[in-house]
């Protein structure tokens, strides 16, 4: 098993800083469901402290997103994730974002990968549970979206490394 505040660290980092936008940043999290519950509320809980802003700032975290028509798509994804999915947690904007485009940095739950119809560049994480002994699944899910650019992996278990490694069809592979 992985490390709890591990994964919230590296967790926060990627999906959120550089607003998502850089190719390699978390989009989905898979997280096995018998620590999903808790591991999910310390992610929650450590988006709170990110700081949105004037990205020429040293204190931001999270900054705008680039245009306004991604600001806009990434807005209408999140409109349909409030119909569809779990909401885990998100961020409100400061007044200071009142200019740019920003968008609210947001996780939420979904039911499987095949939600997603494309990569969607901006800080929004989506979470999908995954039942243990199921590995297996989770990377047919991942190969059948047909890119994968980068995949990270956190555990402690040489085996699950492997597996993954001789599995998962990325381009590039993360352990911890």
């Amino acid at each position: 098993p992985a490390q709890p505040e591990q994964v919230s660290r590296s967790v926060i980092a990627s999906p959120f800083q550089s607003a998502g936008q850089r190719c390699p940043a978390l989009r989905v999290l898979f997280v096995q469901d018998d620590v999903a519950d808790s591991m999910l509320e310390m992610i929650a809980g450590a988006m709170q402290a990110l700081t949105i802003g004037d990205p020429g700032e040293l204190v931001t975290q999270v900054g705008p997103v680039i245009r306004d028509d991604s600001r806009a798509a990434l807005q209408a994804h999140l409109d349909e994730l409030k119909s569809k999915g779990r909401l885990l947690g998100e961020i409100d904007l400061p007044d200071s974002a009142a200019r740019g485009h920003f968008i609210k940095p947001s996780m939420y739950e979904i039911k499987s990968l095949k939600e997603l119809d494309r990569e969607h560049f901006g800080p929004i994480l989506h979470v999908v549970r995954w039942k243990s002994g199921e590995l297996d699944k989770v990377i047919e899910s991942i190969n059948a979206t047909g890119y994968g650019l980068t995949l990270g992996l956190q555990s402690r278990i040489d085996t699950t490394r492997q597996y993954v490694e001789a599995n998962a069809r990325v381009g590039n592979l993360y352990v911890n």
